[in-house]
């Protein structure tokens, strides 16, 4: 390990991304009992969910915020304004909230996905951040 670092954070996506395996899906309290396991074992972060994908998936987030306070609790957004005011609705009450905003930005996703340039791209995350920023 470097001498030079004297931690290593721990950021946790098993409820967001680990939805995305075919096939699988948490029920709400089997979340609320994963996060409640996550801040047991120390983890730092608990990406949460994506609040703008479904009712079911912002009420998680909403609740995982405010039961598990030792770690951040983060809702993933992209970097739209409805995402990230659904993001940050969940994420009222939370101890430490943390929003996790992104853009797609390879050329197949610019180009063909999201039908701006790269400039737009950059200025979409510059407006998001701003926004999450405020919230």
């Amino acid at each position: 390990m470097d001498p030079h670092v004297s931690r290593v954070a721990i950021f946790d996506t098993t409820l967001r991304d680990g939805e995305q395996a075919p096939g699988f899906s948490l029920r709400h309290e089997q979340k609320l009992r994963l996060a409640r396991t996550l801040d047991e074992l120390g983890v730092d972060v608990v990406e949460a969910g994506f609040p703008i994908a479904s009712a079911d998936d912002f009420e998680a987030v909403r609740d995982i915020a405010r039961e598990v306070r030792r770690p951040a609790v983060a809702a993933l957004a992209r970097c739209r304004p409805e995402d990230i005011e659904r993001a940050g609705a969940a994420l009222e009450g939370a101890a430490r909230p943390r929003m996790h905003v992104f853009v797609a930005t390879s050329d197949l996703h610019l180009s063909r996905k999201l039908g701006i340039t790269r400039e737009q791209a950059v200025e979409a995350a510059v407006q998001g951040i701003c926004l999450s920023r405020r919230l």
